[in-house]
């Protein structure tokens, strides 16, 4: 197994860490991944569902919009019910985001300067504080106040910034700094350069995303490149990918792109091919087969697929199990980087997922020792 790896080299920005629930964002807490859900509040049990659906694609926090005293009524029985902290997305009226606080919300999404006068941002900050709750200052370019429009003349890095800025200071004004901040555009070369910025100027944790990235497809090759940018340069504490998708996909996008640098281990990470025809079998149908066989495994490993000895087994040395195409429907499985044995094309998919669930057993069980070994000698 190679030991080569470039992505040991990404510096991650720092920053002061908070608490949505029992999840830590920024500091050296891992970077977290969000959605969003998309049914009604009103309607708790579906509610539920798509974040139970969410959970286990691997959530580590979902936002659930609160617009009106039905929506925040039905959060207590969707926070009792479901594994992962709520943040409850409130916009403009100070009363939700109380009753929210109340029915057991990890965290408010808000802007402190639209929720109204003084006295109702006090309320609303006492609320956070008496029940435990972050807050998550949230600047959109599509919804800047109107003096940074003014000022600016359009939605821009400068103006976004600014707004978070006045947002922050408004909270630390009260005296709270459980708060994290987004500068979302869905423009992404906006939304990149706001985040920079701001990254330069405060240490509070950031929330990244690109905001309306757009359908599943266009909108996870927008997210990659612009969430990619920043992760890649240390910026970003917890993130959402916004796709006019169900909550799941984005989750699993999400993952995808922190598997891709190294950044967080989720599951089986899948090394293969675009096949070609020199391909020993169908490499795209084993593939798709494959990621939904194995979509329960939540222990980290790596497998390739790779149809041709072209390619395949310098692939399967850098590969916890390999498989290469060969010839008269046999094809060689490597196990930790070596050549292991030859398996029939006909029982390949079978064989492959039960060896994948095999070393997943070992590699959680070697974990868990080790933890256990690690609690020892602390104890001591």
């Amino acid at each position: 197994m190679s030991s080569y790896r470039p992505y040991q080299y990404i510096e991650r920005r720092k920053s002061r860490q908070i608490h949505v629930g029992k999840v830590a964002v920024g500091g050296d807490a891992p970077i977290s991944v969000q959605t969003m859900t998309n049914t009604l509040t009103t309607d708790a049990e579906a509610t539920i569902a798509q974040i139970r659906r969410a959970e286990l694609a691997g959530v580590d926090i979902v936002r659930v919009s609160c617009p009106d005293e039905e929506s925040t009524a039905a959060l207590a029985e969707i926070v009792r019910e479901v594994n992962v902290p709520i943040v409850a997305d409130i916009h403009f009226h100070y009363k939700r985001a109380i009753e929210a606080a109340q029915a057991g919300a990890a965290c408010l999404r808000i802007n402190p300067g639209n929720i109204g006068s003084p006295e109702r941002v006090r309320e609303v900050v006492k609320a956070a504080k008496d029940y435990g709750c972050s807050i998550r200052i949230g600047v959109n370019a599509g919804s800047l106040e109107k003096h940074l429009l003014e000022k600016y003349g359009e939605p821009n890095p400068e103006a976004l910034v600014e707004s978070a800025l006045e947002h922050a200071k408004i909270l630390e004004d009260h005296d709270f700094h459980e708060f994290k901040i987004s500068v979302k555009a869905s423009d992404v070369f906006m939304a990149v350069a706001a985040y920079q910025q701001l990254a330069e100027v405060c240490d509070h944790p950031l929330h990244i995303g690109i905001t309306e990235a757009g359908s599943k497809r266009a909108g996870t090759v927008k997210s990659s490149i612009g969430l990619g940018n920043l992760l890649w340069a240390g910026v970003g504490d917890t993130m959402r990918v916004s796709l006019s998708a169900e909550p799941e996909e984005e989750v699993l996008v999400g993952w995808d792109i922190l598997k891709s640098l190294g950044l967080r281990h989720r599951g089986v990470k899948i090394i293969s091919c675009p096949s070609c025809a020199r391909q020993g079998f169908n490499v795209i149908q084993t593939v798709q087969t494959l990621e939904e066989r194995l979509a329960h495994i939540q222990t980290p490993l790596t497998l390739s697929i790779i149809g041709c000895v072209v390619n395949g087994p310098g692939e399967a040395l850098m590969t916890d199990i390999g498989v290469t195409g060969g010839g008269s429907g046999r094809h060689m499985v490597y196990a930790a980087g070596r050549q292991d044995h030859t398996i029939a094309a006909d029982s390949m998919i079978e064989h492959i997922v039960e060896m994948v669930e095999k070393k997943a057993e070992i590699l959680r069980a070697e974990e868990e020792a080790a933890k256990a070994a690690e609690a020892v000698v602390a104890a001591q």
